[in-house]
């Protein structure tokens, strides 16, 4: 097949945009952030990232992108807007290799697809409250529940880089891609190996995502997750002889920056009266009028002083803090925050 020249054009447009967005916010984050989102991914191996698509870029300048390794002629056009980097036409592929690839096609067409409506599911022996709010109209946070498919319940946090009407719609994606990919994954790991995929490799996608993705199995109340470079949670346990507290660190980059990232999952065993508090940037980064933010530490204070509250009061104690900290100086980022207690 012939791709055409408004297609390359369209292809590095789209490439130029994701570039700029990428490394302007590679330059612009502070280092103590910019370290949280990589998680255990160094910073060379993220802006390697630029490196292929500045060769991506080059290539769809002079109509030499998509072309094929086997047959010299260039690839599918579909093929090549979900995976700019693809070289071998589909024809080339096993049987089983082709269905496959048919396969990522689908779910990239399905993720780019209509928001799905969010339920919080009623789970035994777990209490669940959620507060989100945009700092415009609309909000780059996300928040999500729903079921693998051997039946164990999931939970997600996510944050896109910005805000506004073009996060949101990148977060209808997120939340669509994982409603898509959850019934038929196992684990996390799964599902945010695919996530990054998609958004590296898509050109339409032009920004990163943090991202909290957690497995909960009721029967031994032991939760698996990913923190794709996302703030990490904070876990209270809630013992007889005092409180003790410590936070779920990232152990894998934000959605979106890395290439050659393998996802191993965490796990943690929770106990009664623990409490799980999933939070965006927005909290803690919350403002006073004096530019003095929120902060880890005063987080900590008001979970460990109401951790033995309802999830939904331990919720309302939060945003109540959040809300008297920044007193008239208004939230300035979407703030979302999602109280997890063991009953």
């Amino acid at each position: 097949m012939v791709t055409t020249s408004g297609l390359f054009e369209s292809i590095r447009g789209q490439l130029l945009l994701k570039r700029q967005s990428l490394a302007s916010r590679l330059q612009a984050t502070p280092p103590a952030k910019r370290a949280l989102q990589l998680g255990p991914v160094s910073e060379p191996e993220a802006r390697a990232c630029l490196h292929d698509l500045d060769a991506a870029i080059a290539k769809a300048s002079d109509g030499t992108l998509g072309i094929c390794k086997v047959c010299h002629d260039y690839v599918n056009d579909r093929l090549l807007m979900m995976d700019y980097t693809a070289c071998v036409c589909l024809d080339h592929y096993s049987l089983e290799e082709r269905r496959y690839l048919e396969w990522e096609l689908e779910q990239s067409q399905v993720v780019q697809r209509a928001l799905l409506p969010q339920e919080v599911p009623d789970i035994a022996g777990l209490e669940l409250a959620v507060f989100s709010r945009p700092a415009q109209i609309v909000s780059g946070d996300f928040f999500d529940f729903f079921q693998y498919r051997d039946g164990a319940y999931g939970v997600a946090i996510a944050d896109v880089a910005g805000h506004g009407v073009p996060a949101s719609l990148l977060m209808a994606s997120v939340q669509t891609a994982l409603r898509t990919l959850a019934p038929i994954s196992a684990c996390p790991s799964e599902i945010v190996q695919q996530l990054n995929r998609f958004f590296l490799r898509n050109v339409h996608f032009t920004t990163f995502v943090t991202l909290f993705l957690a497995r909960f199995e009721p029967g031994n109340r032991l939760l698996t997750y990913v923190n794709a470079g996302h703030n990490p949670p904070l876990l209270v346990h809630g013992k007889p002889n005092g409180a003790s507290y410590h936070w779920i660190t990232p152990n894998a980059a934000a959605v979106g920056l890395a290439e050659e990232m393998e996802y191993r999952p965490g796990a943690v065993a929770l106990e009664r009266g623990d409490v799980l508090m999933l939070y965006t940037d927005g909290v803690t980064e919350a403002a006073n009028v004096s530019g003095e933010q929120l902060g880890g530490e005063r987080l900590i204070q008001t979970v460990m002083e109401n951790s033995g509250l309802p999830a939904k009061e331990l919720v309302i104690r939060l945003y109540r803090r959040t809300v008297d900290f920044a007193g008239s100086f208004a939230l300035s980022d979407d703030a979302t925050m999602i109280a997890c207690r063991i009953a």
